[in-house]
C-alpha cells in the first residue's frame, strides 16, 4: 500500500478525475458516454474534462470509442478500479517532507497512522462501491413536499 495524500490535499483535476470516473461507472459497461455529458452531469469545464480523460486513458483507467456512437468506458471493470489508484496516478506521490534530524514533533506518528488510515480507505473502496451506494442512497431518498 502506497502513502497517500489527505483528502484536503486533492487538486481540481483529482477531484474532477474521481468524478468523470464514477459518472462513466454509473452508465453502465454497454454504451460510451460522451464528454460532454458528463460535464453537464459533473459540472467540470469540458475542455479540461478532455484533458483528464486524456490523462486517465493513459493510465488505463478509460479507453475511448471514436464516431458517432463514440465515448468513454471503463476500461476495466469498476469493481477493479479503487479511489486509491486513481488518485496517486492523478496526484502523483505527494508525500511530506522528511522531518529535520530532531524537529520531530509529538504529532508526527499520529498524522503517519492518519495517512495509512485514509489510504486504506481508499484503495478498498472502488467505483462499483461508490455507484451502488450513491443508487442506494438516491432510491431510499424522499423529498419532504411538507410546507
Amino acid at each position: 500500500m502506497i502513502p497517500m495524500a489527505g483528502p484536503l490535499n486533492i487538486s481540481v483535476k483529482g477531484e474532477y478525475a474521481l468524478h468523470a470516473l464514477f459518472d462513466i461507472a454509473m452508465q453502465g459497461p454497454a454504451q460510451p458516454v460522451k464528454i460532454a455529458a458528463i460535464a453537464r452531469r459533473q459540472q467540470i469545464p469540458q475542455k479540461f474534462l478532455e484533458l483528464i480523460l486524456a490523462t486517465l486513458k493513459q493510465g488505463g483507467f478509460v479507453e475511448s470509442r471514436r464516431g458517432v456512437e463514440g465515448g468513454y468506458l471503463l476500461a476495466r471493470p469498476p469493481e477493479r478500479i479503487s479511489v486509491g489508484e486513481v488518485l496517486r496516478f492523478i496526484e502523483g506521490a505527494k508525500t511530506r517532507p522528511a522531518p529535520k534530524k530532531g524537529a520531530e514533533t509529538p504529532f508526527d506518528e499520529l498524522w503517519r497512522r492518519v495517512e495509512r488510515c485514509i489510504a486504506e480507505v481508499l484503495d478498498q473502496t472502488t467505483f462499483a462501491d461508490l455507484a451502488a451506494r450513491w443508487k442506494e442512497r438516491q432510491a431510499t431518498w424522499v423529498p419532504n413536499w411538507e410546507i
